[in-house]
């Protein structure tokens, strides 16, 4: 009768494919090298059970400790990229590369000294972490004798050869080597018993131990549970047994050792004693056939596949595909793409309409993870069908208010942002606050909520649908040194910008600024309600972010009530339906240029003529202004230096605001916008102007 072996099983935990998943996404990526794991066997399994080698979410750690009483095993993980890759990786060639590496170990000695080089095994796998299916294939490789081994009689137990006093010396003895090799299993070991004692050694104490024995006993933990066959592990044992002894044996006795613990109590008497006669394999030099692939679940060699998007969490699934689908750009793309400075953004929308659907629609694209609204207003029957986050429930009863509407269904699309809504106004100049002690107050209450979120946020998004509701956060913002993004929409023009970052004063003093108002360069800038500023942006070149102007700076008027006496068109942003999109898309993506650039907010403006100069970052230019054209499908890229007499970002306005806080804010609320022209010196501006333009006309007359 031939010795025949239980196969090896592979069982692998959920978590070994999380933390294949994490692997996969974080370090990985598209390598396909070989990467090191580490699995156990146990030797004490009930009857009944598998013949199993486990990998669990440690398994990438290979100098992680192995479990109580298991023994170790070494192998490579080999993942694929593709289905395809995964299909037609050469499995022949692969199991015969680690067979050769067994079979050198043995003929080296290695496997001697480290017995743990004969428990190798190989995983290949594909992941497709869009739908958390696993596919796999397990191989235990075992080097094959030219022959069939021999039995020499039927396997017994060890209660049936050994007495009580023998078996517990021998679990005595297996405990003690254990502690000497510092090992929670020793997986390989040499066995001399008497009537009464057990003794055991290590492999590599072969010679001592047996000196000229023709006769031996070699032991192993055996994970098998049958009572006829022994365990996979065996077959490379027999194979280094036969190399390099097996002239010197006539028989061999194998112990398969079994240590269960039932009820408390420890039992090996279940243990295999078993007889064979090994062939001399001395003389070999070439490497022995290697099987070992294991079979799936149908009992035919072929892969298995394992689906675990049932047994995970929803959200965390949604939170890792979204995860995935910037790390692949990534990957192959852009390797230097920081994706973390991206998705701790604090973003805070001011506005919750057309612009800010599309714009917070957009950052949970790029894993932005927390995002607040701010709006007053309701959801109207005409939003949903151009404000991608409301449907037509969200208008009905009086519809409900944006900013709480907006951050709830930002939730249901994506349940791992932190989205808030809050209904608030924002005043403005030219809109006084002083009609009673309860309107001021409420202002006031306003401002101090408006400030706080300004103060925990790391971006502004300014997406309103008023030039003066953009002010005080324009203030606040610069006060603060927070980055400012905005947006405003014409009928087929668009301008996106950032706002200049200012450096505290005592980094670099005053930034430098234009001595004069603006002049235009370009196509003057769409307001929010489809009509243009009164003039356009100064063209400069290589402006670093602190001398950048804002939204105001382009302005030679202060900001006053623009709602006063507008017909139905002009209350209403009425603008090409594609328009918010593009513009909404566009202060993403530059918000995101500007966070890949080491000086962030600071980084000098790219303008229209770097377009084929070296970009500044991996994702491209980092402009300060994108002025769009839709008639003509085309953009431009201004940039303009901040204005000394801005009635938002000059020092005058935010020395004013920094020291006075509310008091600054409600003169500038309740009084006209001539305040805010005498205050940065406008007023004088107009003067000079008007006198310089009375004496070229008298002069042209002396003529």
């Amino acid at each position: 009768m031939a010795l025949s072996f239980a196969p090896l099983c592979s069982a692998l935990d959920a978590g070994f494919w999380h933390q294949l998943t994490r692997r996969k996404l974080e370090l990985y990526r598209l390598d396909q090298s070989a990467k090191p794991l580490r699995g156990h066997y146990y030797n004490g399994d009930p009857s009944g059970l598998p013949t199993r080698l486990t990998l669990e979410f440690s398994a990438f750690d290979v100098n992680t400790l192995t479990p109580a009483r298991c023994c170790p095993a070494f192998g490579s993980l080999y993942n694929t990229n593709t289905f395809q890759a995964f299909k037609s990786t050469d499995k022949k060639a692969l199991l015969e590369q680690v067979g050769k590496e067994i079979w050198e170990s043995i003929k080296s000695g290695r496997a001697v000294e480290d017995p743990t080089l004969l428990n190798s095994f190989i995983l290949l796998t594909f992941a497709d972490l869009k739908k958390y299916h696993f596919y796999y294939w397990f191989a235990f490789p075992a080097l094959c004798f030219p022959e069939m081994v021999p039995l020499l009689q039927q396997p017994v137990s060890l209660s049936e050869s050994f007495s009580s006093a023998q078996v517990e010396s021998l679990q005595r003895a297996y405990d003690e080597l254990c502690q000497e090799e510092s090992l929670s299993a020793v997986p390989y070991f040499l066995v001399k018993y008497s009537d009464q004692t057990v003794l055991l050694a290590p492999l590599r104490k072969w010679n001592e131990f047996f000196r000229d024995q023709r006769k031996v006993t070699v032991g192993f933990c055996d994970p098998c549970t049958l009572t006829q066959y022994p365990g996979w592990p065996l077959r490379n044992l027999l194979v280094l047994i036969a190399y390099r002894w097996g002239e010197r044996l006539e028989s061999l006795e194998i112990l398969c050792y079994r240590d269960r613990t039932m009820q408390g109590q420890r039992d090996s008497q279940h243990s295999l004693l078993l007889q064979v006669q090994l062939p001399d394999m001395a003389a070999t030099t070439d490497c022995p056939k290697c099987v070992g692939w294991e079979k799936n679940q149908k009992g035919a060699l072929g892969p298995r596949m394992v689906n675990l998007s049932e047994c995970m969490d929803p959200k965390r699934l949604a939170e890792a595909s979204v995860d995935l689908n910037l790390k692949l750009m990534r990957w192959r793309l852009v390797p230097t793409l920081d994706l973390e400075r991206v998705s701790t953004a604090r973003c805070l929308m001011l506005g919750a309409g057309t612009l800010g659907c599309n714009v917070a629609r957009t950052l949970l694209g790029w894993g932005v993870r927390q995002i607040t609204f701010v709006d007053n207003a309701r959801v109207s029957y005409s939003n949903p069908v151009r404000q991608s986050l409301f449907e037509f429930e969200d208008c009905l009863d009086g519809g409900k208010m944006k900013a709480v509407a907006a951050a709830e269904k930002l939730r249901q699309i994506f349940p791992g942002v932190k989205a808030e809504g809050f209904s608030l106004s924002i005043p403005m100049p030219g809109h006084p606050v002083d009609f009673s002690v309860e309107t001021r107050e409420q202002a006031r209450r306003d401002v101090e909520q408006l400030e706080e979120l300004v103060r925990s946020h790391d971006v502004l998004f300014l997406l309103m649908d008023t030039r003066e509701s953009r002010w005080l956060p324009t203030v606040m913002a610069a006060s603060h040194r927070k980055l400012v993004i905005n947006a405003a929409l014409g009928f087929d023009t668009f301008v996106v910008m950032r706002h200049g970052l200012k450096k505290a004063k005592q980094e670099c003093g005053e930034p430098a600024t234009s001595t004069g108002p603006p002049t235009s360069a370009t196509d003057p800038p769409p307001s929010a309600t489809g009509h243009s500023h009164s003039t356009g942006p100064s063209l400069f070149s290589n402006i670093p972010g602190y001398k950048l102007g804002c939204y105001f700076c382009n302005d030679v008027v202060a900001p006053g009530d623009s709602t006063r006496d507008r017909t139905l068109d002009q209350q209403c942003t009425v603008s090409r339906p594609g328009l918010a999109m593009i513009a909404g898309a566009l202060a993403v993506e530059l918000m995101v240029s500007i966070l890949q650039h080491p000086e962030g907010g600071y980084a000098v403006a790219s303008s229209s003529d770097d377009r084929l100069n070296e970009p500044p970052t991996s994702l491209g230019l980092v402009p300060h202004q994108i002025r769009g054209f839709v008639s003509r499908f085309d953009n431009v890229l201004p940039a303009s230096l901040a204005f000394d007499k801005c009635t938002a970002c000059s020092a005058v306005v935010l020395d004013h605001y920094e020291k006075e806080g509310f008091q600054f804010l409600a003169n500038v609320f309740n009084s006209s916008h001539s305040f805010l022209e005498d205050l940065t010196g406008l007023t004088l501006l107009h003067q000079e102007t008007q006198a310089a333009e009375i004496w070229d006309l008298s002069d042209d007359e002396s003529f």
